[in-house]
């Protein structure tokens, strides 16, 4: 039997791993499920660390938990929108969101931000850009690191917007990096692409590049007000004529892309984008390409999942890093070529052919 001293230790114990636990922003699987169902905001916050996390045993988790929260995801309108850094993304997704509260809506906000290359570390400052915002009860915004993926979203993107659905969040606002990488991949986890675009950037063709309006649903030129609104109109119409002679991404050809100006920081044309939005919508639900894209999302998602999986397994594997850094090292030197260093390493999976 334990002395009073020893119970009183075994308490200072427990005491400490609970406070190290609560730090570390630990759950457990049901405290983190019943809090997302229930839009504790905290809770919701250490889901998404969660889900962020290359632990081991948190990802798997998060895979869990990821798992039960989807068959309780709301519906929602999910809108990425992608731009140069300065184009006044930020700006735009704040005013529209105080705007869409103001209707009834619940918004979320995925702010994935650029990181370092060399030390993975990001800046992480929109949520103090949007301060107005993120003060609001019926707001969530949520900067994550890209961590270098491609296409200016985060590895975890998805899962993220699956928690903000089950919370009950019916407008997810995706806002990229805009760094020019592959776009594709945010147009894969959203209903609609908007594009936002500044006046007087140089050529304006320039901007018309085929594969950004295959996929933009709406293209924005940002900041036409002031001395900028003349540019900001010559702009539209440049842009708008180079997109009649491109054919439109929608299988139906049901929507058609086009050209607005807006200025975000007067809160000007937001109402217009909106209203484009909403009509994009009732198009693709009334065709049926809303609920198909949806669909192939699901497919692009498990995919990425496998892809992402047989990284971590060649990683994970007993003895794997000695052969990464072997093949690495043959093919910086050029004793050996990427083709047959790739198989090398599927070939240590059993993949190989």
């Amino acid at each position: 039997m334990n002395s009073p001293k020893g119970k009183q230790r075994n308490r200072l114990k427990r005491s400490v791993r609970s406070t190290s636990a609560a730090r570390a922003g630990r759950l457990g699987f049901e405290a983190y499920l019943r809090g997302v169902l229930e839009n504790d905001r905290g809770v919701l916050a250490r889901a998404i660390t969660l889900v962020e996390s290359r632990r081991g045993d948190d990802r798997r988790m998060a895979e869990d938990l990821v798992e039960a929260i989807l068959p309780h995801r709301g519906e929602s309108l999910r809108v990425g929108v992608t731009g140069v850094p300065g184009v006044g993304k930020s700006t735009l997704i704040e005013n529209l969101g105080l705007d869409l509260i103001e209707q009834g809506r619940r918004v979320a906000v995925a702010a994935v931000d650029p990181s370092s290359s060399l030390s993975g570390g990001s800046i992480l400052a929109d949520k103090t850009r949007m301060q107005k915002l993120s003060s609001s009860e019926n707001a969530f915004i949520r900067p994550s690191p890209n961590r270098g993926s491609l296409g200016g979203v985060g590895s975890r993107t998805r899962e993220i917007i699956a928690l903000f659905e089950a919370s009950g969040y019916d407008t997810i606002l995706v806002e990229t990096v805009g760094v020019g990488q592959s776009e594709t991949l945010v147009a894969g986890m959203v209903d609609f692409f908007l594009v936002l675009l500044l006046p007087g950037a140089g050529d304006e063709l320039q901007g018309i590049k085929r594969g950004i309006t295959e996929l933009a649903d709406l293209i924005a030129v940002n900041k036409a007000d002031g001395e900028n609104q003349a540019a900001a109109e010559l702009a539209r119409q440049e842009y708008e004529r180079a997109l009649r002679i491109l054919q439109p991404h929608s299988p139906q050809d049901a929507w058609r892309t086009d050209v607005v100006c807006c200025s975000a920081l007067g809160n000007r044309g937001l109402d217009a984008i909106w209203r484009r939005i909403e009509e994009f919508r009732h198009v693709a639900q009334e065709s049926g390409a809303f609920a198909d894209k949806r669909r192939q999302q699901q497919l692009e998602w498990m995919w990425f999942l496998v892809e992402d999986s047989l990284k971590q397994a060649m990683r994970s594997r007993p003895g794997s890093a000695a052969l990464i850094a072997r093949l690495e090292g043959a093919v910086l030197n050029g004793s050996l070529s990427p083709n047959r260093a790739s198989k090398k390493l599927l070939g240590s999976l059993g993949l190989g052919s």
